[in-house]
Formats: structure tokens, C-alpha cells, sequence
């Protein structure tokens, strides 16, 4: 079973006066690469919650959002009201001095000197961090059957790509012994063409004839290729199976079919070898999605 590392989870809840949001956004890359989004307040758990996505997700570039929704009147600014009395009498003082009028316009410029206002941090509750850490595996695990789902579609359509890379070797042995003869035709052709048939030792030519074909046959790939195609598939319902696994094997199958072409000298091959690395481009792009 084939995960894919792309994936969405959500988790809303309410405590303490607050409506918390946690967000988990996946996508595929090499390593797992996390990055978090949290309020000021949980800051100090950024290393728990790393923790906690890197062992269940393993894999993928991971975006952690943490919104909070005040539903309570309280607020952490207060106003500091001796200073600020002590600001506005000032300038109050100062503009009956300078015979200028006090308004709310002095009230505003109060507003904005310094320690007027002031905000007061918050301590983080262990019980109201306990019940969001239990929110963000609940989270987590939307996360993983949406990996799951996507993972379930990854592998008809690695598997449906494999199949036909399997079918279209089948399709290669009906061109071979044509292969041979147009081989050997091409030779006497040339042969003919140097006008040196009549010097040529009909033995000797069988001969190079032959060595030039061992050096050309294609049986081997042919085993090969078809072996790692079954592994390929059988790795593949591996209950952990991997994507860097996986992507190992499909080099393998790229080296055989590549080997195949070089080898082939003869057109209906070739094309066939041309399928083929479609199918396996289509394998590799998806192969990268999957965890």
C-alpha cells in the first residue's frame, strides 16, 4: 500500500474563551520539511509540535498553522490610567500656557506616548495545551487518510503504467527474428555495395555474422526488464512500501528499456521502446508524490 505525500487536515475546537484553528497543509519534497505558524503563547511547544509531525508524516514539505478567536471581552492591552492622566495633565498644563485649547485631539496624542498602553503576556495553561496537542493529532489523522485516499489513485495509475510496459515487451518478440534478417541483409547489401563477395570466406562471415548478433541481442534486457517489473508491482502492495524505494527500481527499469533501444536496430523496436519510456516518465512524475 502506496501513501501519497500530499495531503490536508483540519482541526476546529473551542477552550478557554478561544476558538482555536489548526491547519496541516502537505506536499511532496525529498526530506520532511516543516514549517509552523503559531501565536506567541505556544511558541514554546514549536519543538513538541515538530515532534509530533516529523514521526507521523516522515516525509514532505509540511505547513503547521495555529489561528486563535478571541470569544471573550478581555483583552491583553490595558491602559495605563495614572500615566496616562499624568500625560494629558501635562500637556494640558502646557496648552494653558501657550494659550492653545485642550480638545480630543490632546487626548489622541496622549494615546500614542509611551506605556499608555500596555499589553499583558498571557502564561500558557498545561490543561488548554494538553486538549490543542490532542487536537493536532486529530488533525493528523485527516492528514493521513487523505493520504491514503490519494495514495489509493497513485497506484492504479503507477500500476496501470507498469502493466503496459510489461505488455509492450511482449510485443518486441515478433520483431526479432525479422531483426536478424535485416541485420544480416544490411551486411550482404554493404558487402555487395564494396564489390568483395567474391574474396569473402562464407564461414568467416557466418561467423562475425553471429558475434555481431550475441553482441546485439536484447534476450537479457528482455529477463531483466521483465523481472524488475514483477518486483516493481510486488513492491508496490508492500504494506511499507516507499517512494525512494520504488524509484530505485524505476532506474532499473530505465537502464533495461534504455539498453533495449540502443541495442534494437530495427524500427517496430524502437517504437515500442519509445511507449515504453512513456509509461515510465508517467511512473517516475507520479513516483514523486508518493511518501
Amino acid at each position: 500500500m502506496i501513501k501519497s505525500m500530499t495531503g490536508f487536515g483540519k482541526a476546529e475546537f473551542e477552550v478557554n474563551n478561544k476558538k482555536i484553528t489548526i491547519e496541516i497543509k502537505s506536499l511532496n519534497s525529498k526530506q520532511i520539511d516543516i514549517n509552523t505558524r503559531t501565536p506567541a503563547l505556544y511558541r514554546e511547544k514549536d519543538i513538541i509540535i515538530r515532534k509530533a509531525l516529523s514521526e507521523k508524516l516522515v516525509r514532505g514539505k509540511v505547513d503547521f498553522n495555529i489561528y486563535v478567536e478571541n470569544l471573550g471581552e478581555e483583552s491583553n492591552s490595558k491602559i495605563n490610567e495614572p500615566i496616562l492622566k499624568a500625560y494629558f495633565n501635562h500637556l494640558k498644563q502646557i496648552s494653558t500656557d501657550l494659550n492653545l485649547p485642550t480638545d480630543q485631539g490632546t487626548l489622541h496624542a496622549v494615546m500614542r506616548l509611551p506605556d499608555v498602553v500596555k499589553t499583558e503576556y498571557e502564561t500558557l495553561d498545561e490543561k488548554e495545551w494538553e486538549f490543542i496537542l490532542e487536537n493536532i493529532y486529530k488533525a493528523l489523522d485527516e492528514i493521513e487518510k487523505f493520504r491514503i485516499q490519494e495514495g489509493a489513485a497513485l497506484h492504479t495509475d503507477i500500476a496501470g503504467n507498469i502493466i503496459n510496459i510489461r505488455n509492450l515487451l511482449t510485443q518486441i518478440e515478433p520483431f526479432e527474428q525479422q531483426r536478424v534478417e535485416t541485420i544480416k541483409t544490411r551486411l550482404t547489401e554493404s558487402l555487395e555495395s564494396l564489390k568483395m563477395n567474391n574474396s569473402v570466406d562464407e564461414n568467416r562471415f557466418e561467423q562475425e555474422l553471429i558475434f555481431y548478433l550475441e553482441k546485439l541481442d536484447i534476450n537479457e534486457e528482455k529477463v531483466r526488464l521483465a523481472n524488475h517489473c514483477s518486483y516493481f508491482m510486488e513492491t508496490l502492495d508492500e504494506e511499507l512500501s516507499t517512494g525512494k524505494k520504488l524509484g530505485f527500481i524505476s532506474q532499473e527499469l530505465g537502464r533495461e528499456i534504455n539498453t533495449i533501444g540502443s541495442k534494437a536496430n530495427e524500427k517496430n523496436i524502437q517504437r515500442i521502446v519509445v511507449q515504453m519510456k512513456d509509461h515510465l516518465e508517467r511512473v517516475k512524475e507520479q513516483l514523486l508524490n508518493v511518501l
